[in-house]
């Protein structure tokens, strides 16, 4: 299955620069001095095990983890005004591992309008098999549901411009033909990829496959 959006990001994506990252749990440093470059369009399968990591450093680049050293640049800008915050924000869509529902009951449909494109997003929850599950709270929904009103909004946030898509785990709580299908929606997408992923085949769908160990990063693929 292949969800067209519009292009993104001016020309199919966003670069993506990270320049001597390091990021931190109080006194724990959970990323060491991380180079990366992913240039747009690019689509970038990050592995390693739990606690590696990697998780973390996809919230570095949202600018959702604050205790970042380093610099980390997407489509050339940093953010240290809120102006530029507000634009990473818009720029970057994020499909989390574990979704919160909030201290409210959030709809399914209020979650895929959260994406900026809210007709793109339900017409994506429509051929995903969930666009009946619009008026349902997110916390009453499966995990494979969930994961794939997720995927949904990815397509949403794309449709509205974002440059970047950055996916943790997105075929965690799918079947074989979900998992696959996700894979297949995901790099199919005109954006910068960048997926932690323990799934082989979503890692074999990218250009190349990242390992990280003990919050460092090397090429494996």
């Amino acid at each position: 299955m292949s969800l067209e959006a519009p292009q993104a990001g001016g020309a199919g994506g966003l670069d993506v620069r990270l320049r001597g990252v390091m990021c931190r749990h109080g006194r724990l440093e959970a990323v060491s001095g991380v180079h990366l470059e992913v240039a747009a369009g690019e689509r970038v399968a990050l592995t390693g095990t739990n606690g590696s990591g990697k998780t973390t450093l996809l919230r570095a680049v949202l600018g959702l983890h604050r205790q970042v050293e380093g610099e980390i640049l997407v489509g050339g800008r940093g953010t240290r005004s809120a102006a530029e915050w507000a634009w990473r924000r818009r720029a970057c869509g994020w499909i989390p591992q574990r979704p919160a529902a909030g201290r409210f009951p959030l709809l399914a449909g209020e979650l895929l309008a959260s994406s900026g494109a809210p007709e793109a997003a339900a017409e994506a929850a429509e051929r995903l098999g969930v666009g009946d599950l619009a008026d349902r709270p997110v916390d009453g929904l499966s995990g494979g549901q969930l994961q794939r009103m997720h995927l949904a909004r990815a397509v949403g946030c794309v449709a509205a411009g974002a440059g970047v898509l950055l996916a943790d785990e997105p075929t965690a709580a799918l079947d074989f033909a979900g998992q696959e299908e996700a894979a297949e929606v995901l790099t199919s997408l005109p954006v910068t990829l960048i997926v932690v992923t323990h799934d082989r085949a979503m890692a074999a769908r990218c250009d190349r496959t990242l390992e990280m160990a003990a919050g460092r990063l090397r090429e494996v693929a």
